[in-house]
């Protein structure tokens, strides 16, 4: 090869780093959306990112921080994207940091599940919920981990937007820490221990 075609050679990128994953908890921005059941995506990275003392830093398409958790590198997002578009902030930064797909948790709210419960998933369809649909149409398929947290289902029909948009009732927000803590927790896990292992404790 010549000195010239050298000089434009693209060095190979690296390989993606097994022991780095993406955690992105869905929601909006914006204080009109905090306290507000949607966002309990966004709610779980906050804890996460308080107990572990790391500052979040406003990056391309998300405010992003990171934590170390036995020896793996948690990359917590919060899409700026909204809720709808959180694929193209979720994708970008499964690039940019060079991230196995496999190793990628997405936490998010959903109405079909009783309030407080959580379900661990490697994969499965959209539910309806129009991130995990964005999501899907922008990483190829739906082939990722998903942390859903129930936010139950107790509305009149046609009030479902209200319902998932509304801030928590006083007593949902007096239960809240705690399922937060518990879907940290599994979030941890999932990183320190593997999807299985993690569905099995956690699923209950």
């Amino acid at each position: 090869m010549s000195w010239f075609r050298a000089l434009f050679k693209k060095e190979p990128s690296a390989p993606p780093d097994p022991m780095k994953y993406l955690i992105a908890g869905l929601g909006n921005m914006g204080p009109e959306y905090d306290n507000t059941r949607h966002n309990i995506g966004f709610d779980v990275a906050d804890l996460l990112a308080r107990r572990f003392e790391a500052a979040y830093e406003h990056e391309n398409l998300g405010d992003v921080a990171r934590i170390k958790h036995k020896g793996r590198t948690l990359v917590l997002l919060k899409p700026s994207t909204y809720m709808n578009r959180s694929g193209k902030a979720i994708r970008y930064w499964l690039q940019k940091e060079k991230i196995n797909k496999e190793n990628m948790l997405v936490v998010l709210d959903d109405k079909n599940i009783p309030f407080g419960k959580v379900r661990l998933r490697g994969k499965g369809s959209d539910g309806g919920h129009n991130g995990l649909k964005d999501i899907d149409q922008l990483t190829g398929g739906n082939d990722y981990a998903r942390l859903r947290i129930g936010i139950g289902d107790d509305f009149a029909k046609g009030r479902q937007v209200d319902h998932v948009l509304g801030e928590w009732t006083r007593e949902e927000a007096d239960q809240l820490p705690e399922i937060l803590q518990n879907a940290a927790e599994a979030v941890l896990s999932f990183a320190a221990i593997g999807l299985e292992r993690t569905m099995n404790a956690f699923n209950k």
